[in-house]
């Protein structure tokens, strides 16, 4: 058993001087101190010896087995030392090698006036409702007092998925679905992307956005809404700004009036800009009419209320001095970074 023990060491040690991977070394040790290992075997033979032989034997034992598990341990260190400095040396990084700069965005032109838009109307008590694009032809059309009949619903004005689904062409439909949901005093904005069926040229596009309100309490007039524009235009535009209201026809307001807003480039006195009229039309606005506050529950002849739209694009071509709206689509970076 002696002879059995000096041989389990040699072969032990010579093992381990050669092992290169943890695992490796893993296997050496269950080989000779697991619980079917060679030196556990040897061990579990003790009982055979005489009483004179096991102290020696058993000394013998003992140190062959902290030998074993001491170079085990010294040899692990060893291999976890190395592999860690092969790992070092492998994601070495040199810090002084010149960094590569990341481009950083900004928000498109479009976004920055929507969100100035947004803001002026947030800091006057509206709320932001929004509403889905792909909208039913009651919402888009009738209840806005819009019959089938009307030239809004011509094929070449509107995108239709089928006779009864469309691709919503203002976002008055959101300003019906609040008015469903929630009763007076009612007071929101709706900003959202909208589709008509338009030749692509300087002015025009068949996706463009809409910012539109809506007031509805007791006692609402028009002079309440001259009030709120003549705000708005001063927030957005300068305070020199003044609001000129023309009448107009919208199916869905009555009195109708398109606004517009003394020129932002020559104050009112005529320039290329407002082709020399000194005014500059940015939206269409009324007194919601009394059928559409019937559609949805309200009683016109307890509460009235008005509403009104703009184009994001025309107020971003007027306030950034831009002649051509296809620019805000084309992803020139070129045109992109001015802003």
């Amino acid at each position: 058993m002696k002879d059995q023990l000096n041989a389990i060491k040699i072969r032990a040690e010579k093992e381990l001087s050669q092992v290169t991977a943890v695992q490796e070394l893993e296997n050496i040790r269950v080989k000779y101190l697991g619980k079917k290992g060679e030196l556990t075997s040897v061990l579990r033979g003790m009982g055979a010896l005489t009483a004179e032989e096991r102290p020696a034997i058993g000394q013998l034992a003992n140190g062959v087995r902290a030998f074993l598990e001491s170079r085990i341990e010294e040899t692990k260190r060893k291999l976890v030392r190395h592999e860690r400095s092969l790992l070092l040396q492998k994601e070495a990084i040199d810090v002084t090698i010149p960094g590569k700069s990341r481009a950083l965005g900004h928000r498109h032109p479009l976004s920055m006036v929507m969100n100035e838009i947004e803001e002026v109307f947030l800091g006057m008590g509206y709320e932001i409702a929004e509403g889905p694009e792909v909208e039913l032809d009651y919402y888009n059309f009738e209840a806005l007092n819009i019959p089938k009949n009307h030239p809004s619903r011509d094929v070449q004005d509107t995108f239709y998925v089928d006779d009864n689904i469309v691709l919503r062409t203002h976002t008055s439909p959101v300003q019906i679905r609040v008015m469903e949901s929630k009763k007076p005093p009612i007071k929101v904005i709706c900003p959202g992307r909208t589709y008509r069926s338009d030749e692509v040229d300087a002015t025009h596009s068949p996706i463009f956005h809409q910012v539109e309100g809506l007031v509805v309490d007791k006692g609402i007039t028009m002079g309440d809404l001259i009030g709120t524009l003549q705000v708005f235009a001063k927030s957005l535009f300068g305070e020199k700004t003044k609001v000129r209201l023309r009448p107009h026809h919208f199916p869905f307001t009555e009195p109708s009036a398109e606004v517009d807003v003394s020129c932002w480039v020559c104050g009112g006195t005529g320039c290329r800009v407002c082709k020399n009229e000194g005014w500059i039309e940015i939206l269409g606005s009324g007194m919601v009419h009394p059928k559409v506050l019937e559609v949805c529950g309200i009683d016109p002849e307890v509460y009235s209320g008005f509403a009104f739209g703009l184009g994001v694009e025309r107020v971003a071509l007027g306030k950034f001095n831009i002649d051509d709206s296809r620019l805000f689509y084309e992803n020139d970076i070129r045109f992109l970074k001015q802003f």
